[in-house]
């Protein structure tokens, strides 16, 4: 099915007079499908619902807004400072949006009385105001899904528990989000990259709710304190829309371990060449050293420059050096430390070989023939630089 783009208009928060819910109004928790289309679409969604028929109110609070246009912003996404910010939107639009995508669409509706409804929607109204509805994103602890649990509590307090025993799994934070990239192993590859060991982590009940499924399983699980007895925080589930059976129309892209031992093929073949004539290529080497010192550098500002937390101590800086920027360099002159910085490299890259099972940060197993090529390069200037 193509994707039909549909534009859904941002609601001026009706804020002009506080609005009275009626005894017929209700509150659900949205859970949409995953879509393979992007990669942000990946990992599904979650919003609030508000709806009330005497009062022509049919609501959909939305915290996974984002604005291209605000200044900087992929400074600031770079940086781990990109806002996002909860944006309201009619329901229908919202709904067609997702089915034209072909996306599930379950709705949870809340067991609140008439009076903790009117608390919880006047908080979302208070909170979709221009001066409080940005927030500064994270990709694991504060999005769109994670705000929806957090809300439910900041409102109701401790009368509201999120029971985790139903989680029966020991995923870490990775393993979770590899779940819904099987699709896609090109963005699967470059989170991997770019994250680093807290990554690993063992994730808490609680924390696997960075994932709409599981704050959709969260919900049902949840209770809240009625007359001083817990009951169910979910009255009723909607199934709104279940997606039709598409056919696979395949991958655009190669998949990166086959790319990466096309690539090792044609390094070995190189490297026997270069072995057999005694001679390095030295355009091949300088090429893949600077690409690799590049990736260093950005996982290294990652790490220490931004507030990507997720994105430190990351093992990948074994194979990506930053230092590889400045051997290139000295390509040019071809100073005599060289060949014993190419002896250090070649033992980096077969102990990291060798233990990479062993590893605290899982990485993917699709760059070893990439590491390997890497090795056979490095090995090359090692034995064969004069």
């Amino acid at each position: 099915m193509k994707r039909l783009t549909v534009i859904l208009l941002l609601i001026t928060p009706l804020c002009s007079a506080q609005i009275r819910l009626s005894d017929r109004a209700e509150i659900s928790v949205l859970t949409l499908g995953p879509w393979q289309g992007e990669l942000f679409t990946a990992f599904g969604h979650s919003a609030f619902r508000v709806s009330d028929p005497l009062n022509r109110i049919d609501l959909v609070y939305n915290y996974g807004v984002f604005d291209f246009d605000q200044p900087n912003f992929y400074l600031n996404f770079a940086r781990g400072y990109n806002l996002y910010m909860l944006g309201v939107y009619d329901y229908r639009r919202f709904e067609y949006a997702y089915i034209a995508e072909n996306r599930y669409i379950h709705e949870q509706v809340l067991n609140l009385t008439t009076a903790r409804k009117q608390r919880l929607f006047d908080f979302l109204q208070e909170n979709s105001l221009p001066e409080n509805r940005e927030y500064y994103y994270d990709y694991f602890y504060d999005n769109c899904a994670t705000k929806i649990p957090e809300v439910i509590e900041k409102v109701f307090g401790d009368s509201v528990k999120f029971d985790g025993s139903h989680i029966k799994t020991e995923y870490s934070i990775r393993e979770l989000t590899d779940l819904y990239l099987k699709e896609q192993p090109w963005g699967d590859l470059g989170i991997d990259i770019c994250l680093g060991l807290p990554t690993d982590k063992k994730a808490s009940p609680r924390e696997y709710m960075f994932l709409p499924d599981f704050v959709e399983a969260g919900f049902a699980n949840a209770t809240i304190l009625v007359d001083g007895e817990p009951q169910p925080l979910v009255r009723q589930k909607n199934v709104v829309y279940e997606p039709i059976p598409e056919e696979d129309i395949g991958r655009s892209l190669p998949h990166p371990l086959v790319v990466f031992t096309v690539f090792l093929a044609i390094t070995a073949l190189i490297t026997y060449r270069d072995f057999k004539r005694k001679k390095l290529t030295m355009p091949f080497d300088a090429t893949l050293f600077a690409l690799l010192g590049i990736v260093g550098m950005l996982l290294l500002f990652l790490w220490t420059a931004t507030n990507h937390q997720a994105a430190a101590k990351n093992f990948n800086l074994l194979w990506a050096l930053p230092t590889h920027l400045v051997a290139v360099v000295a390509f040019y002159r071809q100073p005599s430390w060289l060949k014993n910085y190419f002896k250090v490299t070649t033992a980096i890259l077969v102990l990291m070989l060798v233990t990479w099972p062993l590893l605290p940060q899982k990485l993917n197993y699709f760059i070893i023939p990439l590491v390997i090529a890497i090795g056979m390069r490095a090995y090359s200037q090692w034995r064969l630089r004069k």
